[in-house]
């Protein structure tokens, strides 16, 4: 799941997001929501919680904030309180650490302000958006007292002109009188009042006294607040300007390339100045990074790069300029041409596409006795248990291995691509993306039946077909085909080796994979990590991959390596981290790669390598100079419900649907499978054994054939009867059994380093086993035949398997 892109943080502004939060060494990073306003960092385990659960806040104002590496980076307040944060990319990181550092700034300059005034406010409580009703409260307070000053002055004023009027007309009349008996009463009127008039002009003073006090008091710091006001539109002044030149040369820069559509408005090509000459070296400086090389891959270092390597003007278009802006443009205008040219296919009239469906009945919640299964299967050996179809998921092996193809974009393209070390970057992203739709697939697919087959026709919609098929039943194995009109060729073929180890299944691909361009003639070819369910016994199923893959082009020699980090408690890197280097055939790294396998791979072009400080192990790091990274791929998120989907993605939901035309072995003719997914489960239970006992029975008939085609009459009796007797101890061997452990064979090089126990005299019906001359490597190809069938409806050569 991707979050909205924050904004760029502004001072005073209240800033938001997710960030990864340093817990314990059981736990490691946890994710939570951290909300920075007002000089106060709080955090919360959801958004949910804000309004009621805060789960720790931090004052700016005494914290110290500190850079560790390109994402990870720690915020303190001298002990009492650490946090260890790290950030999805170090973009973001960037984006925070540019928020915390004005918020700290201002939490600073408002603390030493109220220190100077004399009214400090009262400490803020712990809890984010209180700062600032607690500076309005004081100021509202202060309003009022003034206020209440003008009132006491006006009153005063009044008074005064009235005991002024009354002491006026008393001298008046003084004057006036003849000295007799009325001049003491007179004089002491008139001593009265100007004792009055006295009284009220001290309260007069002593109110304007008060009211100059208090403005005085007041006026230092708002003085500063206005001052702060001013500087602060002052920057967001020169904020604004500086957006308006960016906008400004990005619209120069989109009109200056002419050939890109409205529609094709990629940031990364406004990015580049390369192509269109109007590229600003200032505006690509802050985005170049430096990565460690695989020796080291869990840490990362950033410097700024030489801005030379930006510096290309709209004359230099060969040398630096061409290898590089040509280089990394390559498919997206290759992409453009092809859509403009119009010597290229076109579709001849529109015909409807079909509408696949977007749900399946949900998973019941069926309660499971484990030990109802394991008590009745003491004393036999471990592989041959039947397994329920609660473990399952509604989906074969088969259309496990065409959900490798949910992100087929990735090779479309790779196949535009001019340059191959490019190409090798795609191809890598495709190899990665095929995991992200495990990790919350913890339910086991439908072993298939040997014979059973499965088409996904994604022609009119995608423009590509593939086809599985299980071509040995011991060991399992299944080959696969996919073509593309874009002009690349899928081919693998996949056996599966389990070892059970005690907490954990370790499950691990056998075979390789292959993709081939016609454009270019390039081969290339990997094979699979190894695939991790944890809590096998107690606790929540989850799954890792780990280990290493090297995609090879044996045309060119160019290698990709990726390393698949495991899961650890202990480790602060991001959980299913994915980095890679692509090389040439001389060993010259030229591209970096990085990112998870459940969500997202960029990879930036390396510009500059030199050798760095020791690591840890006490390996020597070598740095690699690098341009800004690019996103090459990324998960497309779950369809809604899909919790209770068996967390099946898109295309994985469409896999089972019912298809007209499909050949009789077709995956979605399975009737154990089809009762699974409507949600009866004892049903599915009881046709499942069914199908297993016909398998077994089927299995039987071919040995005895076997046996028979290679021993003389007297031998063949011999031998039916030593083949009778194992099938006593073959009873229990059903579709769901692991794969047998790994051997050395006896018989020369094979694809498989392991040989069944019975020999089995099958040919699979669309797939023939060959030697591949360019990798080497033994493995069924397709050999044609399936398509014309189908578009003919002629299945007369198909088994009765169902």
């Amino acid at each position: 799941m991707s979050e909205p892109k924050p904004p760029t943080p502004t001072p005073g502004d209240t800033y938001k997001g997710w960030l990864f939060k340093w817990t314990n060494y059981i736990k490691g990073y946890q994710r939570r929501w951290f909300v920075l306003s007002n000089g106060l960092l709080s955090y919360y385990r959801t958004q949910a919680e804000m309004g009621h659960t805060c789960r720790g806040t931090i004052n700016l104002a005494t914290a110290n904030i500190a850079v560790e590496d390109s994402c990870n980076f720690v915020i303190s307040n001298g002990g009492a309180q650490t946090y260890h944060l790290k950030a999805s990319s170090e973009v973001e990181r960037q984006r925070w650490i540019t928020a915390l550092e004005l918020a700290k700034a201002k939490a600073v300059r408002m603390q030493a302000e109220s220190d100077d005034s004399g009214d400090e406010c009262p400490a803020a409580p712990a809890s984010s958006g209180q700062g600032g009703g607690c500076r309005n409260s004081e100021v509202q307070s202060t309003l009022r007292t003034l206020s209440s000053k003008v009132e006491d002055l006006t009153t005063c004023n009044d008074l005064i002109v009235k005991h002024g009027s009354a002491l006026q007309r008393s001298l008046s009349e003084l004057e006036g009188i003849r000295v007799g008996a009325d001049m003491g009463e007179k004089i002491r009127q008139v001593t009265e009042r100007a004792t009055l008039f006295r009284i009220t002009s001290n309260a007069m003073i002593n109110a304007c006294r008060d009211f100059l006090s208090l403005a005085q008091n007041h006026s230092k710091r708002w003085q500063k607040a206005l001052q702060t006001e001013r500087d602060q539109r002052i920057r967001l002044e020169e904020t604004l300007e500086q957006l308006a030149k960016q906008h400004n040369h990005l619209e120069r820069a989109f009109r200056g390339a002419t050939v890109l559509p409205p529609s094709f408005s990629n940031p990364t090509l406004g990015s580049k100045g390369g192509v269109s000459g109007k590229g600003d070296a200032s505006d690509e400086d802050d985005d170049n990074e430096f990565f460690d090389a695989m020796e080291d891959p869990a840490e990362f270092i950033t410097v700024p790069a030489d801005p030379k390597y930006h510096r290309r003007s709209g004359s230099n278009v060969s040398g630096l300029s061409s290898e590089i802006g040509m280089d990394d443009q390559s498919a997206n205008f290759d992409e453009l041409s092809l859509a403009s040219n119009p010597e290229s296919p076109q579709p001849l009239e529109l015909e409807p596409v079909r509408q696949r469906r977007t749900r399946i009945p949900d998973k019941p919640n069926y309660y499971l006795n484990l030990w109802s299964i394991m008590k009745n299967c003491i004393g036999k050996e471990l592989s041959k248990i039947p397994m329920p179809v609660n473990f399952n998921e509604p989906l074969s092996m088969l259309q496990r291995l065409s959900e490798d193809l949910e992100y087929y974009e990735i090779l479309d393209k790779a196949a535009k691509c001019q340059n191959s070390l490019e190409q090798m970057c795609y191809v890598a992203a495709f190899t990665v993306s095929s995991y992200s739709t495990t990790v919350h697939r913890t339910g086991k697919p439908f072993n298939p039946l040997l014979g059973e087959t499965f088409e996904l026709d994604r022609l009119r919609e995608c423009g590509y077909r593939s086809l599985c098929e299980q071509v040995s039943h011991h060991p399992p194995a299944a080959a696969h085909h996919a073509i593309s009109e874009k002009g690349w060729t899928l081919r693998q073929e996949i056996a599966l080796a389990s070892k059970f180890r005690g907490k954990y299944l370790s499950i691990m691909p056998l075979g390789s994979i292959q993709c081939l361009f016609d454009k270019s003639n390039n081969h290339y070819s990997w094979k699979k990590v190894t695939t991790t369910v944890h809590n096998i016994i107690v606790g929540k199923l989850w799954i890792d991959q780990s280990g290493e893959i090297d995609v090879v082009n044996h045309k060119t020699g160019d290698r990709c390596h990726l390393k698949f980090a495991p899961y650890s408690y202990f480790s602060r890197d991001v959980p299913r981290k994915v980095t890679g280097v692509v090389t040439d055939k001389d060993g010259k790294a030229h591209y970096v790669l990085s990112g998870t396998w459940d969500e997202k791979m960029e990879f930036s072009r390396i510009m500059q390598s030199s050798k760095g400080e020791n690591g840890t192990e006490g390996k020597q790091r070598t740095v690699y100079q690098t341009l800004k990274a690019k996103e090459i791929w990324r998960k497309n998120p779950l369809p809604e419900g899909a919790e209770t989907m068996y967390f099946f993605s898109t295309l994985a939901l469409t896999l089972n649907e019912p298809e007209d035309g499909v050949a009789p072995t077709d995956s979605r003719r399975r009737p154990d499978q089809r009762l699974m997914e409507d949600g009866r489960w004892d049903e599915a239970n009881a046709e499942k054994q069914r199908l297993e006992e016909k398998q077994r029975t089927a299995r039987r008939e071919r040995e005895r054939e076997a046996v028979k085609a290679a021993s003389s009459p007297e031998e063949a009796d011999a031998q039916e009867t030593g083949t009778e007797a194992s099938e006593v101890s073959d009873e229990t061997d059903t579709e769901d059994s692991p794969p047998h452990t790994p051997v050395a064979s006896p018989c020369g090089p094979s694809h498989f380093p392991y040989q069944s126990a019975h020999p089995e005299n099958y040919q699979a019906l669309w797939f023939e086993k060959i030697d591949d001359p360019v990798s080497g490597e033994t493995l069924h190809v397709y050999k044609g035949g399936y398509w014309e069938a189908k578009d003919q409806g002629s299945w007369d050569m198909c088994p009765d398997i169902f």
